[in-house]
């Protein structure tokens, strides 16, 4: 294998774009799996792949991710929920890594949330833990190190990740930690990405893109595929899709060794 791609994508848990009525959109997963197959990738990063239960109930097994895994089986794959809790809102929530090689030490580990207060339809509410997961492949005769990860969305709290760094800490942190060559996908859920890219580069991970919007409900550049040293990025696109409020990012990565 001289080279690889890995495919970045929050899928809204299937949730289609409609630019009238966004939050109103249908559930489609079927075009969903269509664009991800579409994609043709080595590696899959997904975010959002459920969608949020009343009451932090977590269904088991997870229907989404049940039916990815049918549609995918060429692929291994790993899932996790975040820590259930009562005041989890209706949104996408869990993290899948698929791969067509093998996965092992497959692992989750909880981000916590500062207790932020926020308005929700008229209630006070704080929010809940967030999570990354954590997988090793060989790719090549390499072994990678794969992480996922869906941070808190501060903006949308009138605050940001840089006055509350936890979470961005616990992940660089993972990072710092391997020696191997290693990729970080996710949605990072950060309006002002230079702060997030300066952070990460000082820790010498490169984001694969950061100049095209990767989010339809805003102009930002949430989504971001980070490498270290060990991996040269070969090619990259950010392409639109109707099957989710986020974009896909594909991008192709070959070992500098």
């Amino acid at each position: 294998m001289s080279s690889f791609k890995v495919l970045q994508f929050n899928m809204q848990f299937g949730q289609v774009w409609d630019e009238a009525y966004p939050d109103l959109a249908p559930i489609d997963l079927e075009q969903t799996i269509a664009e991800i197959k579409r994609m043709d990738a080595d590696i899959i990063l997904l975010q959002e792949v459920e969608h949020a239960e009343p009451n932090g109930v977590q269904i088991e097994p997870p229907p989404n991710y049940t039916r990815l895994k049918a549609a995918l089986p060429d692929y291994d794959s790993y899932f996790s929920y975040p820590k259930s809790d009562p005041r989890e809102l209706p949104f996408g929530i869990g993290l899948a890594i698929f791969s067509r090689t093998p996965l092992f030490d497959t692992s989750h580990l909880a981000l916590p949330s500062p207790p932020l207060e926020f308005n929700f339809n008229g209630e006070t509410k704080t929010p809940t833990d967030r999570l990354m997961i954590r997988a090793k492949t060989t790719l090549g005769g390499h072994t990678v190190q794969l992480f996922n990860t869906h941070l808190l969305a501060f903006f949308m709290l009138k605050s940001s990740s840089s006055e509350h760094p936890q979470q961005r800490e616990i992940v660089l942190q993972q990072l710092q930690e391997s020696s191997l060559p290693t990729l970080l996908g996710g949605d990072f859920n950060v309006s002002g990405y230079e702060t997030l890219v300066a952070q990460f580069a000082a820790a010498g991970f490169a984001t694969a893109q950061s100049k095209e919007i990767t989010w339809r409900r805003m102009p930002y550049v949430l989504d971001h595929v980070f490498y270290n040293r060990q991996l040269r990025r070969v090619d990259h696109a950010v392409i639109p899709t109707p099957a989710s409020d986020h974009h896909l990012l594909r991008v192709e990565f070959e070992f500098a060794d």
